[in-house]
């Protein structure tokens, strides 16, 4: 039986998303920005499902655009905000353990000639307000920080960044990378602050290609692309309406998040009871980490024999971000954790289908691992 815990990943998408996507696909064909009837149906579901998302945040339906992911709404947000800002300051602060498409895009900029500030979390994965009251200044024109780490599922302080950006008088805009905490915990922008702010369809059980940025009304950002009307032009582009309606149903479909958060804390807890039962074990994740994600270390077997040791017995996690390709992580290089730590780190992560039968066959998998490569090694 196919045991899948790599959900920070992504997710399998939902029966009302398929199902949606799939009407989409065959009825509602027309061109949205086309001004009959086959284009303005078209147009009707992409205002629904923009509605959808606006509501779960708690926003106006103009500050959402569609983009085809996580990534270009990171590097919409990230490169936007520095070439609108660029006149009022040329300092960025970010954490060295964001997602790639911010990371990435931040190490692009410093070519660019922008000064860059990466915040390392501490051992246990954490980020301090101190440390972004410390780096912003006047001369700050982007924060961006993540809501929860991919790989660890630290929780960052992102309610306090607008009140240091006001209190240091910088010209900053505020981003925040939400993708993994958007439909797990509460995302309001507002509550925080947040200027622009990220989440993905394929990480709520949504198709994947399907993503949106928040722009907080009377904010402006240089666009990446060119060459439409659509989106106000912030994103120009025919949108994908298929997508885009299974990402608002995907949304429609986001359990209760109490109920859930009290489920996943009680299986997070379980698993890490049986994984700290074998011998060599050793948690990388924070204990107050959102309970989706589990950062741990094999000591002794090496992330990708692992992985294919599980992946025989059906049973899939990850060694860190999908979007790494399975080169080292640079999160957990950031926390300073040795490198017989980091080449030997598995990330397992959960959805709401995730049981404690899940967990039972990983901590099995691994036990058995643990005597058999250890010992052949």
């Amino acid at each position: 039986m196919e045991i899948y815990l790599d959900n920070s990943a992504t997710t399998q998408i939902c029966k009302a998303a398929a199902d949606k996507i799939i009407y989409i696909v065959n009825n509602i064909y027309g061109n949205p920005s086309s001004l009959h009837n086959k284009g303005l149906d078209a147009q009707h579901e992409v205002e629904a499902a923009r509605k959808t998302l606006a509501k779960a945040l708690g926003t106006l339906d103009t500050e959402i655009y569609f983009t085809s992911g996580g990534t270009e709404a990171n590097n919409t947000a990230v490169f936007g905000a520095a070439y609108a800002k660029k006149r009022q300051g040329n300092k960025i602060v970010t954490t060295g353990a964001e997602h790639s498409s911010v990371f990435e895009a931040c190490k692009e900029l410093e070519k660019q000639g922008f000064e860059v500030v990466y915040l390392q979390p501490d051992i246990s994965g954490h980020i301090s307000a101190e440390q972004i009251e410390n780096a912003v200044d006047k001369n700050t024109i982007l924060v961006s920080v993540m809501n929860v780490n991919n790989e660890t599922g630290a929780i960052f302080p992102v309610d306090k960044i607008k009140k240091i950006i006001d209190r240091k008088k910088a010209p900053a805009l505020f981003h925040c990378d939400a993708v993994q905490a958007f439909g797990k915990i509460p995302v309001k922008p507002y509550k925080i602050g947040a200027d622009l702010l990220t989440v993905s369809s394929h990480k709520i059980h949504g198709p994947k290609g399907c993503g949106a940025l928040f722009v907080r009304k009377g904010v402006y950002i240089k666009p990446l692309l060119y060459g439409g009307e659509q989106q106000r032009k912030i994103r120009p582009g025919t949108e994908a309406v298929p997508l885009i309606a299974g990402f608002g149903e995907a949304v429609s479909q986001i359990s209760p998040y109490s109920q859930t958060l009290e489920s996943m804390t009680a299986l997070r807890d379980y698993t890490v009871k049986r994984l700290s039962q074998i011998g060599g074990i050793v948690i990388n994740s924070p204990e107050d980490a959102l309970p989706y994600i589990v950062n741990i270390s094999v000591t002794g077997i090496k992330s990708e024999t692992l992985l294919h040791f599980l992946e025989q017995r059906e049973i899939y996690v990850s060694s860190g971000s999908a979007c790494a390709k399975g080169k080292q992580s640079h999160v957990l290089t950031s926390m300073g954790l040795p490198k017989n730590i980091t080449d030997s780190a598995l990330r397992i992560s959960f959805s709401k289908f995730s049981t404690t039968q899940d967990a039972d066959a990983l901590a099995n998998a691994i036990e058995q691992a643990s005597r058999s490569l250890i010992r052949n090694s």
